[in-house]
C-alpha cells in the first residue's frame, strides 16, 4: 500500500476552498432567482464543481501536477462552464442598471 504524500494532501485541500467560493455563487444566483423569479441558471455551478474536483482526484492520485491530459481538459471545461455561467448571472443581475 502507497502512502499518501504531502503534495496529494495539499492537492485535494486546495480543492474545498474552491468548492466553497463556488457554493456561494451557486447560492447567489439561486437567492436572486427566488427573490425576482428571473432564470438564473444556477444548477449550472455545479458542472465546474464536480469538474474540479475530479481534476483534483486525478492530479492526486498521478501524485503530478502537470502533464496530465485528463486532468487538464477537465480544468478546461469546467473553466469555460464557470466562466459561462458567471457571465450569464452577471447579465441577468445587471441588466437594468
Amino acid at each position: 500500500m502507497a502512502a499518501i504524500t504531502v503534495s496529494q494532501i495539499l492537492t485535494l485541500y486546495t480543492w474545498f476552498p474552491l468548492a466553497l467560493l463556488l457554493l456561494f455563487l451557486l447560492l447567489i444566483a439561486r437567492h436572486y432567482q427566488r427573490s425576482t423569479g428571473e432564470p438564473t441558471r444556477f444548477q449550472w455551478f455545479l458542472a465546474p464543481l464536480l469538474l474540479f474536483g475530479l481534476a483534483a482526484v486525478r492530479y492526486a492520485s498521478i501524485d503530478h501536477l502537470t502533464g496530465d491530459i485528463l486532468a487538464n481538459a477537465l480544468l478546461g471545461v469546467g473553466g469555460l462552464i464557470l466562466l459561462g455561467a458567471s457571465l450569464y448571472l452577471y447579465r441577468r443581475m445587471s441588466r437594468h442598471r
